[in-house]
């Protein structure tokens, strides 16, 4: 996996990713970045949410499971010293399908936050992460 990370002016910054998609990043303005982009860091969260989520709706639908939508809301929390790394993470899924088995949800939030999703696994070294979920029916 590779990427590149170019300078753009103030506190932008481009990233090329190895697969050949571009991503901006900007700082706070207290930092002298212009609010143009996400900061880094949310990106990593956000990274780890997509990550996270990817798991949950590839394992549900290997176990047949009538998924339709998978939400995942995410709350960090982060040191007030440097490094400012995630000291707590929460992650909310809200997954929608019909007739979907609380036991199949939870064994696929389970199965990617201990074996599959990397990103939370790593997160996890500094951060005590939390999952919580919930079911909405959409055959009612």
């Amino acid at each position: 996996m590779e990427c590149v990370v170019k300078w753009v002016d103030n506190m932008s910054f481009l990233a090329e990713t190895g697969s050949g998609h571009v991503i901006n990043m900007d700082g706070a303005p207290e930092a002298g970045g212009r609010n143009l982009a996400p900061r880094p860091m949310e990106l990593l969260l956000a990274g780890t949410g997509g990550c996270t989520a990817f798991d949950v709706v590839l394992i549900l639908k290997k176990g047949r499971q009538q998924i339709e939508g998978c939400e995942a809301s995410i709350k960090a929390e982060r040191a007030s010293e440097d490094p400012k790394v995630f000291t707590r993470i929460t992650f909310h899924f809200k997954v929608s399908g019909r007739g979907l088995k609380p036991e199949a949800v939870e064994r696929a939030i389970h199965l990617s936050a201990e074996k599959y999703c990397s990103a939370s696994i790593m997160l996890g070294k500094t951060a005590t992460i939390e999952h919580t979920w919930e079911i909405v029916d959409t055959a009612a």
